[in-house]
C-alpha cells in the first residue's frame, strides 16, 4: 500500500485529468492573454514529475525521458499539442509510480538538492507537486469557462473513496 501522501498526489492527478476531459485540440492549445494554454500546462506538469521524481529523488536526469525545457516556469510562450503532452505525461507518470510506491515515513523526510542545490524533503516534493496540480486545475477550469464551456467538472469528487484521511 502506498504512502498516504502518494495517494493524495494519485487522487489530485486524477481530478486534475477531469479538467482536460472532451477539451479538443483546438481548444487545449487556445491562448488567452498572457495566459499558457492548457496544452503546455500539461507539459509542464509533467516536466515537474520527471524532475522531481527521476533528477531530483533518484539522480537520474536523462530517465525515462530528458526533461522538456519548453514547460519549464519561465520559458517563452509556445502552443504545443495536447495529444503529445499527454502521452508525455502518462509516460513519466507511469514511470514514477514505482518510485513512489517504495516511499516510506523515513525516506519521505530524506534532503535531496533541487537544481539551485537549495535542500528539500522528498515528503515536502510530494506536496509540492501535489498543490502544484491544484493550483493549475483551478487555471484549466478558469481557460473552459473563458472556452465558453458551461458545465465545467465538479472537483474534488469522490475523496471519501477516492483518498480519504489515513494515518501513516
Amino acid at each position: 500500500m502506498a504512502h498516504p501522501l502518494v495517494d493524495q498526489l494519485r487522487y489530485t492527478r486524477e481530478q486534475w485529468a477531469l479538467g482536460l476531459e472532451g477539451l479538443s485540440e483546438d481548444e487545449a492549445t487556445r491562448h488567452f492573454g498572457q495566459m499558457n494554454c492548457i496544452s503546455w500546462l500539461v507539459g509542464h506538469s509533467a516536466a515537474q514529475e520527471h524532475r522531481f521524481w527521476f533528477e531530483y529523488t533518484q539522480g537520474n536526469a536523462a530517465a525515462p525521458f530528458p526533461e522538456p525545457e519548453e514547460y519549464a516556469t519561465g520559458a517563452p510562450m509556445s502552443t504545443p499539442s495536447l495529444k503529445e503532452t499527454l502521452d508525455l505525461w502518462h509516460k513519466i507518470v507511469q514511470a514514477a509510480d514505482p518510485y513512489l510506491d517504495t516511499l516510506t515515513t523515513s525516506m519521505l523526510q530524506r534532503e535531496v538538492k533541487n537544481r539551485s542545490g537549495d535542500e528539500r524533503l522528498v515528503g515536502s516534493l510530494v506536496r509540492r507537486v501535489t498543490y502544484h496540480y491544484w493550483y493549475h486545475t483551478g487555471e484549466i477550469q478558469s481557460i473552459r469557462q473563458l472556452l465558453g464551456h458551461k458545465d465545467p467538472p465538479a472537483y474534488i469528487g469522490p475523496i471519501d473513496s477516492g483518498a480519504p484521511y489515513r494515518p501513516e
